[in-house]
């Protein structure tokens, strides 16, 4: 599975530490930024991430700034995107299971479950569909 990760200089240690944990494992994580702990404004991390998504390049996102709310609004606004605020495994679990979410969003400066257990719930679960794949449905016709 193709996953585009990102943060801004709030979420960078996170995100080097998601990919550290996952190298070398069947997911094949792309950097889309930053690059340091350099201030870098967040919807251009989450525009990145969530086209390189919603173009069919990757299958999931992953992003994360400070508090992961912000990169979620921002994500949120590019077609085709689902993204969903994570702070803990049952969050995640339920983003992907119910909401077919495709993009999971971290907090950089909250504590929470260890990242690595979320991201891994998030990348392993499967979306349900049946009566969920309604809501689904009528989610995306809200881009319309």
């Amino acid at each position: 599975m193709k996953i585009a990760i990102g943060s801004d200089h709030r979420g960078y240690k996170i995100k080097q530490a998601i990919i550290k944990v996952f190298e070398g494992s069947a997911y094949e994580l792309k950097d889309f930024g930053c690059l340091n702990e350099q201030p870098v404004d967040y919807p251009d991390i989450a525009e990145l991430v969530g086209k390189a998504v919603a173009g069919g390049g990757y299958e999931r996102g992953i992003l994360i700034c400070g508090t992961g709310i912000g990169m979620c609004m921002a994500a949120n606004k590019i077609d085709g995107i689902r993204a969903g605020m994570c702070y803990d495994t049952f969050c995640a679990r339920r983003a992907r299971q119910h909401n077919d979410a495709n993009v999971l969003c971290l907090p950089g400066d909250v504590p929470t479950e260890p990242v690595d257990q979320i991201v891994r719930v998030f990348l392993e679960t499967r979306f349900e569909g049946g009566r969920h794949q309604r809501r689904v449905d009528k989610i995306m016709r809200l881009e319309a």
